[in-house]
Order: C-alpha cells, then sequence, then structure tokens
C-alpha cells in the first residue's frame, strides 16, 4: 500500500457528490433515520437510499436498523484521514506556489530593470 489508499479513495469519490456532502452537514448536527434525511432532498427515497449506500461503503455512515427504520450516525474517522492527506500536500503546495512566486519576483525584477537600463540608453 503505497501513499494512496482504498479508504480515501471511496471517502473522495463520496465527497465529490454535493447531495452525499449535504448529508453529511446534517448528520454532523446529529443522527437521523433515512426518511428524515430524505426530507431535505426533492426527489425519491430511493435515490436517497442509493447515495446513504454510497457514504456507508466509504465508512462515513453508520446505519443501525430497528424494524423498518434505519438510524443513520456520522463515523468522523474517515473524514479525519481525508483532511490529514490533504494538510500533508497542502504543505508541499505551498511550498512549492512559494517557489514560483520568488521565480517570478526575480524574473520581473529582471525585465524591470531591463526596461529601465533601456529608457537611460
Amino acid at each position: 500500500m503505497g501513499e494512496y489508499d482504498d479508504r480515501l479513495d471511496g471517502v473522495f469519490s463520496a465527497l465529490a457528490h454535493p447531495a452525499r456532502r449535504k448529508m453529511l452537514e446534517l448528520l454532523s448536527a446529529g443522527d437521523r433515520c433515512v426518511t428524515e434525511l430524505a426530507d431535505s432532498f426533492p426527489g425519491a427515497l430511493n435515490v436517497v437510499s442509493k447515495h446513504v449506500k454510497y457514504l456507508e461503503s466509504a465508512g462515513l455512515v453508520k446505519r443501525q436498523r430497528q424494524g423498518r427504520v434505519h438510524h443513520l450516525k456520522l463515523q468522523a474517522a474517515p473524514l479525519a484521514d481525508a483532511a490529514e492527506f490533504i494538510e500533508r500536500y497542502r504543505t508541499r503546495w505551498e511550498r512549492q506556489f512559494d517557489r514560483l512566486g520568488n521565480y517570478l519576483d526575480e524574473l520581473q525584477g529582471k525585465k524591470t530593470r531591463n526596461a529601465k537600463s533601456k529608457t537611460n540608453t
């Protein structure tokens, strides 16, 4: 296993859809049953259920069944793993952008000096 983990792939894939991000946001305020969650979305219950299954497979939601009622609970650990992954690369990206910015500043300084020397001659 390298830097990329199958779990992270599932988390990022789940987060890619706006409806699933909204579901996670709603669940962050507290547990809900699937039908309560579905009330916040247009469309059929089976569409919401498919999104919930996607979140479950990514490990972001845990479902507990009590008869016909399916209760959902947010599982934050996979989000923390994704945040850690992003943070690790954010630092690298910032260093690279800083170096690029310094290089561009240097080029701009050379261009300005060349323009001034041409006007002085």
